[in-house]
Formats: structure tokens, sequence, C-alpha cells
């Protein structure tokens, strides 16, 4: 049944970081699973600081693994919120609706055991479930399974141990009791600050500025101290017995000012850490809740506050939507992730997720730092949290609403441009950034290169912390994660085999989805795709590689620059509504070799260029005696209006591009210029710094003679 299942899906997507395997295995009744995520390959043996943080080497022997798409998740068709009511009513259940799931009673357990009635929460986007007292959880049609055995045994309950399904591997196995052997020893290396010499522990609470922070605070959520690496210890207590599950070890690095760094290692791996610290301490009378991006906040706003406070797993870039069932008991949800914009964005994306009419923010601004430093500085909390600004709003403002936030984008001027590159100091030039809600149009010649260059750039902006979505439909995805790897590398792995396992599990860190298309796609098809990942994995950047894949063979006898038209408004419209980037590669029309491309020379170029924030385009000089010279040139600039060219460095063995530092053409302005003029830009400004450099030498009194060179001083 499950086959038939993954079947009837029509979109899948492969994860870079939560790996899991699928099993041949007979077809049980039931296709639900226990709520355990194990990583799939071998993990370290041990915990090692290197470079700025901590890493987890790998040890003993590397396994061939002969799946290449191990890591396979299958949303199968979407359901609606009305469809999953009318089901569940059809099957005389009864259910609360409640603000991001339905509560109903939970059939893993007995009637007679069941200590809350209505424990078992269906995601109202999904239809994915999870039962709080077993820990079971699975998709809307392994919850229909389920109840249609229940019906069709007259049983009123279902044991969780029929839902395993299928026994572990023994490498899932051995994986599993590795992790638990690790958390134990971390754990039991820990020390509690109480058992600490007090000039001990106020020299940790200084290197982590939490002097404010008591040590019954800690005491209370359980903090420790891990000596060999002077890390703070934050345990994962769940399940129904409150066991420990995993850790999360923090270290903190001066920069040399008044703030630190902070570096993350969780046992299991962050992308199977699915932890609300500080959720054991809060009551099940508790209404009221404050949701925070770091741990060290929820120790901040609990202690001077004195309200339940939890916090999200991986900051402010992530909320897993298996955590919203523990969630949904609070009637207000205050929203404290942090004082930039860019938590400002995650609190008002992460609100609709949550229900807006239960959510505020707490916009951030000099008065309203975080909470760990609204501690330090001797803020009133009360006030603080009284002020937030709920998240629902009218569909028609004032400016004196939107005039806190005109105010918030003048002072944060460098985080309103966005994520800045590492790579492509140019392009953070022209660009100043990458932002959420823009569209990008990206084109060039065939063979040029866009497909290595585009994800260098992807991948760059994902080493920054921008969750990204892959959909290639030209280039499988083995083959683009292989490119993609060797640019994270900067070398070629083929050469140098031993360092696979080590550069694999960094990459394998970083928050990189793939969507398992290829060939021509139906748009509806896509988009359903993009936003699952949107709500499920809070993608921020979706690259569509490439817009002539999705003008499929049911729309030959429609006129195509109407159906791709129709395309890029979708694109733009997601972009919008999911505040996420979206990047979209268009093959350009049929030019002159010998002539540069330009915005005109877009396939179906009107509408393109007319919904697109940004045009970039990647420029290749054919040369008969050498490879050609390729530039990025930058056409559109909706942020600010800059545009320009800058030239490009190909390196084979890394598969990477490059701006040179030397030389004056590194970035050169083609501003005010009009696009019919712009492809003869780049001539005209090398011959005027020419007659600049003749000019200059005409004026220059000496000039010394080497060589066959005259060197002008």
């Amino acid at each position: 049944m499950w086959r038939s299942l993954l079947l009837r899906g029509t979109t899948c997507l492969v994860q870079v970081a939560t790996p899991r395997l699928l099993h041949q295995r007979p077809s049980p009744p039931l296709c639900a699973r226990l709520l355990t995520r194990r990583p799939l390959h071998r993990p370290p043996c041990g915990l090692e600081p290197r470079g700025e943080g901590y890493f987890l080497a790998h040890g003993g022997t590397r396994a061939f693994k002969k799946d290449a798409k191990s890591s396979v998740e299958a949303p199968v068709s979407p359901t609606t919120i009305t469809d999953i009511k009318q089901y569940l009513r059809t099957k005389e259940i009864p259910f609360h609706d409640g603000y991001s799931c339905l509560h109903t009673p939970s059939i893993f357990v007995e009637p007679s055991a069941r200590r809350d009635s209505f424990s078992l929460f269906v995601d109202k986007t999904t239809g994915q479930f999870l039962c709080k007292d077993t820990l079971v959880e699975g998709s809307w049609e392994d919850l229909q399974d389920c109840l249609e055995v229940m019906q069709k045994e007259e049983q009123d309950f279902l044991s969780p141990r029929v839902l395993l399904g299928y026994p572990e591997s023994v490498e899932e196995q051995e994986d599993r009791e590795w992790e638990l052997r690790e958390v134990q020893r971390i754990w039991s290396s820990s020390v509690p600050f109480s058992d600490l010499p007090e000039d001990e522990a106020q020299l940790i609470k200084t290197m982590f500025q939490i002097t404010k922070i008591s040590n019954a605070t800690l005491k209370r959520f359980g903090v420790r101290l891990f000596k060999p690496t002077k890390s703070l210890v934050f345990p994962w207590f769940g399940g129904p017995d409150s066991s420990l599950k995993g850790v999360k070890l923090l270290s903190a690095q001066s920069t040399g000012t008044d703030k630190v760094i902070y570096n993350e290692a969780t046992v299991p791996k962050c992308n199977s850490y699915y932890n609300l610290f500080g959720l054991p301490l809060v009551g099940r009378m508790d209404a009221e809740v404050v949701l925070t991006g770091h741990e060290l906040d929820t120790l901040a706003v609990s202690q001077a506050a004195g309200l339940p406070s939890v916090a999200l797993p991986r900051g402010f870039s992530c909320l897993p939507p298996i955590l919203l069932p523990y969630l949904e008991q609070f009637k207000r949800v205050t929203l404290w992730l942090g004082d930039d914009i860019r938590s400002w964005e995650a609190s008002k994306i992460y609100s609709r997720k949550l229900g807006l009419r239960r959510c505020s923010l707490v916009r951030p601004g000099e008065s309203r730092p975080r909470p760990v430093e609204a501690l330090d500085r001797g803020k009133n909390f009360g006030h603080i949290i009284k002020s937030s600004i709920p998240a629902a709003h009218k569909s028609i403002v004032s400016f004196k609403q939107l005039r806190e936030d005109v105010y918030g984008e003048l002072v944060n001027t460098e985080q309103v441009a966005g994520v800045k590159w590492g790579r492509f100091q140019e392009l953070n030039r022209i660009l100043k950034g990458h932002r959420k809600g823009e569209l990008t149009v990206f084109t060039g010649p065939t063979g040029s290169g866009k497909t290595t260059f585009i994800s260098e750039v992807a991948l760059d902006l994902c080493m920054q912390g921008v969750n990204t979505l892959w959909g290639s439909f030209e280039i499988n995805n083995v083959r683009l994660a292989k490119i993609m790897l060797t640019q994270f590398a900067m070398q070629r792995l083929e050469e140098n085999l031993e360092q696979y396992d080590f550069w694999a599990d960094k990459f394998e860190e970083l928050a990189l989805y793939f969507m398992t298309f290829h060939g021509q796609q139906n748009i509806k098809t896509v988009l359903d795709t993009m936003q699952h990942a949107v709500y499920l994995y809070d993608i921020n950047h979706v690259i569509i590689d490439n817009l002539q894949f999705m003008m499929g063979q049911e729309n030959l006898s429609v006129d195509k620059f109407a159906v791709q038209d129709h395309i890029i408004g979708a694109f733009r419209k997601f972009a919008t509504n999911s505040s996420c980037h979206v990047t979209l590669v268009i093959h350009p029309r049929k030019e002159e070799d010998d002539r540069e491309l330009q915005t005109a020379s877009i396939f179906g170029s009107a509408k393109a260029s007319q919904e697109a924030d940004n045009v970039l385009i990647l420029q290749e000089k054919k040369l008969v005696t050498c490879p050609g010279r390729r530039s990025l040139q930058v056409t559109k600039n909706r942020f600010d209006g800059d545009v320009g060219i800058f030239p490009l460095d190909f390196h084979k063995s890394s598969l990477t591009f490059a701006a040179p530092i030397k030389g004056r053409h590194k970035l050169r302005k083609l501003a005010g210029k009009p696009e019919d003029d712009e492809e003869e830009a780049g001539e005209k400004e090398v011959k005027e710094v020419k007659k600049e450099k003749a000019a200059k030498a005409t004026k220059t009194p000496r000039s010394v003679k080497k060589g066959n060179e005259s060197v002008v001083k």
C-alpha cells in the first residue's frame, strides 16, 4: 500500500541535509512511522574543535551506497482543510479547529488510558499528523489508512507497535545507538553551574555575555558546561517519559568588538534536531508563551518576565511544522526572535504558520534589543512584550502603521539590502544583496556555463544561511550536486577521494534541497512543490533551471509567448506572496556570435524584463585562440537602479568563477545608458580608459625604460 501511496505523489524533494533511506520491505497495512530521526551516514566518533566552532568528524571506513537518491521525501497530492474536515466527519471523529492544526482523539492510545482526549494533531496545510502521547507521526494518507483499518476490523484504537512497519537496518541501528551513547557521554561529562567554583562560573558567564542570568535559572533549564570545549550544553528532553533525546553545544568567540559570535553543534545532527528548548517547563494550563530564536534569549525572558518561553532549534532560519502541535495550547504567542531585519521578516512568516490571530511581533529597534541584551541593559520586559505588534492586519493600511517600518529600513540600510555574497563582491556592489520576495531573470549563451555559475551563486548564499531549493530540469540532481560539492570544496574531489567524506559531511549540513523533476513539467505541479517546500523547510531561495521546461507538450497548440507570460506571472506572484526569492533561468534568442546579449535578447523578453526585479546576463566573447572571455552584466536592478558589468574568471579545477582583484575594469557602471546601447557600452569604456592612459602618458615628465616596455612613474 505504501508504494501505491508514493506513486500517487506527483512531486518529490531530495534534501541534502536530512537523508532517509527507502528500504525494500513487504507492503504493510499501515504506512505510519514512529517519530525517530536517524542520519543515514555513519556518525562521528567524537566532538572536536575545528576552526571557529565544532564539527562532527567521521570515524571508521566508508560504506558504498548504491542508492543515489537515498534521501527522498515524497509529498503526496495536496489536500485541503475542507477535505480533511469532511473525511473526519464521515468517519464520525470529533475534532477541534485549532490555530494551525485540527485536534482529534488519539487512535494510538486506549480510550481508558488517554490523559488528553484530543492529543492527535493534524496539520491544516499538509495533513501531517502527530500523536503527542506516543510520538507517532505520518502523512494524511497514513492516517486515512489507519482509520480504514480500525473501521474494517472494528477496533477502537491501534497499538503504536503495529506502526513500526519494518525493522531497522544494521547501519541505522548502529547510528541510533551511537547517537544515544554520544548524547549520554556529553551530558554525563558536563558540569552544572552550581558545581563550578564561583570565579570559573563568572568567567564562563562573561565569555557568553550572560552575567545577569542567575545560576538558579540555568539549573531550572538544565544548562551545563562541557569543560573540554568550554561550551554551554542545552538538553533536549522529549517524549512521554521526558527522556534525554539530544544536546546542543554552544561555543563563544570574541570578535575584538563588543559582539560575540556563537557557534553551535548538535547531537543528533542539526537537521534531525527538533527541540523546543524550555518546553518541559511549560505548564499544561499556560496560555501565553514567548518564542525566541536562541536558548540564551529564552533564559533571559523566563528570568526577567516570568513568562513561559521556548527557543526554536535552528534560530529564526526555520520553524519545522512538526513542532506546531506543541504550540497549539497557547492563546497568545509573542515572537521575539532577534534584533535585526532578518529576524523581523522571519517573525512575519512564522506568524502565518502559527495563526495570525494569536501572534504578536516584537519589532527590532534600539529600545527593543534581543532578550539577552535587554536583560543586560536593564530593559522593562513587560513593557516590550505588551507593546508588541499584532500579526493580523487589514488589507488597507495608513502611513501611520507603516511609519516605523520605513524608519527601520532607513536605519538598517545594509540589512534591508539583503544577504551579501561571500565570493562575488562585485555583485554586492551592484545588487547590494540577495533579498526575499524578488524575481531574478538570468540568461546567457548556450554552453557558456549558466548552470555552473548560478549554482555557485546559490551555493554562496546557502552558505550564508539562505535555505535553498533547486529545480534543475536539464541536469539530473546527482550531477548538479557533484558540481556544487566541487565548488564547495574548491577542488577536484575525484583526485582526492580520501577527503570526500569530510567535505560531504560539511556539505550535508547546508539547508539545500532539490526537486526531483527532470524534463518538461506542468507549472502547477512545480508551484505546488515550491509552496510545500516553503512551508515545510522555510525555503528563502528557489532556482528554476530553466523556464523552457515549464512549457510542456500540452501547450503546443497555444501561443508560446502567452504561455511564457502566464508562467512568469505565476512565479512573480509566488515570490511576492511567499516572501521567497525566485531565480529564473531563461534561454536567450538566437543572436549573432559576435554580438553581446542584451535585455531584449531574452526569449519573450517583454513580460520577463517587466516582472523581474533583477536581470542578469552571462556574456561570453568567443575567441579562436583561447577559451571565451566571460563577464556578468546586470541590466536591471529595481532595488536602487544600479547596473553594471564585471569580468569572470573560470577555474576548471574547482568549477568556480571569480572576479580578478587587479585592474580598473573590475566594475564598470552602465547607469543611465539606454538598453539599446548596453551591448556597446563595454567597448566604449575600454576606449575611454585607453584615452585616459594616453593622456596621462603625455603629461608625465619622466618615464623609465624597462626592457621593451615604458614604465611611467
